[in-house]
C-alpha cells in the first residue's frame, strides 16, 4: 500500500513542473506581441485606416448643389473613361517599357562587373555608383532640370559654344526620355546593390566547377550568375514596376520648369494629387489611387505568374 501510494503523492508536484515551461512561453507570447505592437499600430494607423477612408470616399461624389450623395462604382466608371488618366497610364506603360528594362540592365552589368574581382578600385566603384540613389529625388530632380535648362544650363551652354543649336530636352516630344534619365541616375545604385547582395550568396564551388568544365567568365555569368539571383532580379523588377506607376516628384518639380509639356495630368500620380488638392475633387481622386493601385497589383502579379512559369519548365 505505501509503495503504490507514494507515486500518487508525487504526481502533483510532477505536474507543478510541467507547468513552468508553459508559463516561460506564455511570458515569451507577452513580449512578442509588445515588441510587435508598436509596428501593428503605426501600420493600421498609416496603412490600414487611410486606405479604408480612402475606399470609402471612392463611392461618394460631392457637387456644389446637392452636398455629398452615395454614387456607388460611378466615380470607377468615370476613371477608366478618363482621357486624362488613360493618357497619362500609356505614358507611364510606356516609361515601364523602355526605362526599367535599361535600368536594370545596367544595374546587373555592373553587379557582375563588381563580383567578377576583375575590377580595380570595386569598393570606391560600388560607392559611386550607389551615391546618386542617397540624393533625394527632389534635389537630384531640380539638380537635372538646371542641367536641362535650355538657356543657362551647361548643356545648352556646350553647344552654344561649339556653335550648334542645344536640344530642347524639356520639349514635349523630350521630357519623358529626359524623366526617364532621371529615373536610372538615380536607382541604377540600389538595384546594383541588392543584385550585388545576391551574387555574393551563392556558392563559388559552382564557378570553380564550371572553370573546370571550361567555361568563360560571360558563360558563367549568363548561365550560373543569373539564374542563381532570379529572386533578386524578380524583387527589383517589382520594385521598379511600383516605383514607375508611382511617378511623381519628377513631372511635378519639372512642370515648374516646362509647363507646356509636362501638365497637370503627365502620371497618374500626379494626376491624382491634382484633382485632390487643387481641383478639391478628393473623391474621384481616391478612386483613380485605387484603380492605379489595382493596376499595379495586376501588372506585379503576371511579372510574379510569369516568371514562376519559366521556373516550372
Amino acid at each position: 500500500m505505501t509503495s503504490i501510494a507514494a507515486p500518487r503523492r508525487g504526481r502533483p508536484a510532477q505536474r507543478k513542473r510541467a507547468r513552468k515551461p508553459s508559463t516561460t512561453k506564455r511570458k515569451q507570447h507577452i513580449a512578442a506581441y509588445l515588441l510587435v505592437a508598436p509596428f501593428v499600430v503605426i501600420f493600421i494607423t498609416m496603412l490600414v485606416v487611410p486606405l479604408a477612408y480612402a475606399g470609402y470616399l471612392s463611392f461618394f461624389q460631392t457637387r456644389l448643389v446637392g452636398g455629398t450623395s452615395f454614387v456607388g462604382v460611378d466615380n470607377f466608371v468615370s476613371v477608366f473613361a478618363d482621357p486624362n488618366f488613360l493618357a497619362g497610364l500609356g505614358r507611364v506603360a510606356w516609361f515601364l517599357v523602355v526605362q526599367v528594362p535599361i535600368m536594370l540592365g545596367v544595374a546587373l552589368f555592373f553587379a557582375l562587373a563588381l563580383d567578377s574581382g576583375r575590377v580595380r578600385g570595386s569598393k570606391a566603384l560600388r560607392l559611386l555608383i550607389f551615391i546618386p540613389y542617397a540624393v533625394p529625388s527632389v534635389v537630384a530632380t531640380l539638380m537635372w532640370g538646371y542641367l536641362y535648362g535650355p538657356d543657362f544650363g551647361p548643356i545648352a551652354q556646350v553647344f552654344h559654344a561649339l556653335g550648334l543649336s542645344a536640344p530642347q530636352l524639356l520639349s514635349q516630344d523630350n521630357a519623358l526620355g529626359s524623366i526617364m534619365n532621371i529615373v536610372t541616375w538615380e536607382y541604377i545604385g540600389y538595384n546594383m546593390i541588392v543584385m550585388y547582395a545576391a551574387l555574393r550568396s551563392v556558392p563559388t564551388e559552382l564557378y570553380e566547377a564550371a572553370e573546370i568544365d571550361g567555361a568563360g567568365a560571360v558563360r558563367i555569368a549568363w548561365s550560373i550568375k543569373v539564374p542563381a539571383i532570379r529572386p533578386a532580379l524578380l524583387l527589383t523588377i517589382i520594385f521598379s514596376i511600383i516605383g514607375s506607376f508611382q511617378l511623381f516628384n519628377e513631372p511635378s518639380l519639372l512642370h515648374n520648369i516646362a509647363p507646356d509639356a509636362i501638365n497637370s495630368s503627365y502620371t497618374p500620380n500626379y494626376y491624382a494629387y491634382n484633382v485632390a488638392f487643387v481641383n478639391q475633387n478628393t473623391n474621384y481622386a481616391a478612386a483613380i489611387a485605387f484603380v492605379l493601385g489595382f493596376v499595379i497589383m495586376v501588372i506585379s502579379y503576371v511579372v510574379q505568374l510569369s516568371t514562376r512559369k519559366r521556373e516550372a519548365l
